[in-house]
């Protein structure tokens, strides 16, 4: 093919297209990637995934030798993005009983994280309810897709990331992981994939492999995977407050080469504290008093933290929760005040109500339960003011809000309007690319917390 016939029709046109702040990768227009047909995932409610842990053998997937073409960072007009921020949530696989798809507002999103599935030891994915998931999926696609929005599969999570890193250890096995990923994202339309590893080179749940080589491998398996799916794919990774761990450790100075092939990483600024006797702020937006002693997790320090290692701002977004932890606690305030700071001024409606003991999972209650329950009332400015005995605060030191009871001897530590408002209102300041929130059934049905984002962003 004449070289100038195939800049002029080929290169040209895909340039224009290209995305920000990322490398434009293109292969050759003879050199195609080849997946058999397989029954449409929308046909059928009990479609499942072609590869299971049952079911060892891959979609058989042709992976490209070919070395991609690595052209210089697309201007940020680039077509594969908007210029404003994004909304987001995570779908998860466990709220399908109690929250379907198709009731999600779709017109109040961009981006549906479905979440999860799980990497086994041969490379292949499963999911934690195969009887359910791979339906919900479908359905969920199909409903975002039906509204123009997007959907990506995140894949791995806090109980799913034991086998990451001897799969991306070889070649062979990132390229059976790859293709099998590429498998799930033809099978069910997927709009982009979202690598949710804890931790790279560094333990989480407590049972996973970790080895020293982990980043490293980590960004060859990346490397292949942005070769393989299409340009149009989204590739992104949940990552921590702190770029990913080195060889010795420690936190890599410089991830710029990640930055070559992710679309964007997703800041999970949550869960610093759980539940305690000695409560702290489970997603602090800044260290305001200076006394943190995690002074690395909040989301001011995740933001310059990933832009000193080489991340764009627009290649960042902020993870926000939807739900709080429950202590167990008479403590006065939370453990990063200072010790002489002022009392909080309290906001409650407990003249007018009964007082209130609540109930949770795993030290965990989703705003919607703190609502229902009644240890809070939203009031007509759309805030919500502390019931049932318990005394909202706001904690200074982290831009975020905490509830008391002294008769329940509960703390519940998490975001409300009022906070979600101030961090949307942050990322827009320092032009990161959006909001993530875990997760989206955590809202209410009036869909408070996500309204209060968008208005951040505004």
């Amino acid at each position: 093919m004449n070289k100038a016939f195939y800049f002029l029709f080929f290169l040209l046109p895909r340039i224009a297209q290209s995305a920000p702040n990322s490398p434009l990768y293109l292969s050759p227009p003879d050199i195609i990637i080849q997946v058999p047909s397989s029954q449409d995932a929308t046909e059928s409610s009990t479609a499942t995934p072609t590869v299971f842990q049952d079911s060892p053998q891959p979609i058989p997937t042709q992976i490209s030798d070919e070395v991609p073409f690595l052209l210089p960072v697309p201007p940020q007009s680039s077509s594969k993005f908007s210029n404003s921020p994004l909304v987001m949530a995570y779908y998860p696989d466990w709220a399908g009983s109690s929250f379907p798809p198709e009731r999600i507002d779709f017109n109040r999103f961009d981006w549906i994280d479905f979440a999860f599935a799980i990497p086994n030891k041969d490379a292949s994915l499963s999911w934690d309810d195969p009887d359910t998931s791979p339906a919900l999926l479908s359905r969920l696609v199909r409903a975002a897709h039906a509204k123009g929005k997007k959907v990506k599969l995140s894949i791995g999570g806090w109980t799913g990331s034991q086998y990451f890193s001897s799969i991306v250890a070889s070649d062979q096995t990132r390229r059976l992981f790859v293709q099998n990923i590429l498998g799930l994202y033809n099978k069910f339309q997927l709009d982009g994939c979202d690598i949710d590893w804890e931790y790279p080179g560094n333990q989480g749940a407590g049972n996973n492999q970790v080895s020293p080589k982990d980043s490293a491998n980590f960004l060859l398996f990346l490397q292949l995977l942005r070769r393989q799916l299409p340009y149009s794919a989204i590739i992104t990774a949940a990552v921590t407050t702190l770029p990913f761990y080195g060889s010795n450790r420690q936190p890599m100075k410089d991830v710029s080469a990640f930055a070559r092939v992710l679309d964007w990483v997703l800041l999970m600024n949550y869960d610093v504290w759980g539940a305690s006797p000695n409560p702290g702020p489970n997603a602090p937006l800044f260290d305001n008093c200076n006394n943190s002693t995690q002074p690395d997790a909040s989301a001011e320090a995740g933001f310059r933290a990933w832009t000193a290692a080489g991340f764009l701002p627009s290649q960042l977004v902020l993870g926000v929760p939807s739900y709080g932890y429950v202590s167990k606690s008479t403590a006065t305030r939370l453990r990063t005040r200072q010790d002489n700071a002022d009392a909080d001024e309290g906001d409650n409606d407990n003249q007018k109500s009964q007082n209130v003991k609540l109930t949770y999972d795993g030290n965990q209650i989703q705003f919607r339960d703190l609502v229902k329950q009644g240890a809070l009332t939203r009031k007509s400015d759309g805030t919500h003011g502390g019931s049932g005995g318990f005394t909202r605060y706001f904690d200074e030191c982290s831009s975020t809000p905490w509830l008391r009871s002294a008769s329940s001897r509960q703390i519940v530590t998490y975001d409300d309007t009022e906070s979600l408002t101030m961090k949307a209102a942050y990322v827009k300041k320092v032009q990161m690319r959006g909001v993530n929130m875990f997760d989206v059934h955590g809202d209410t049905d009036g869909w408070d917390l996500v309204d209060s984002l968008r208005r951040g962003l505004a």
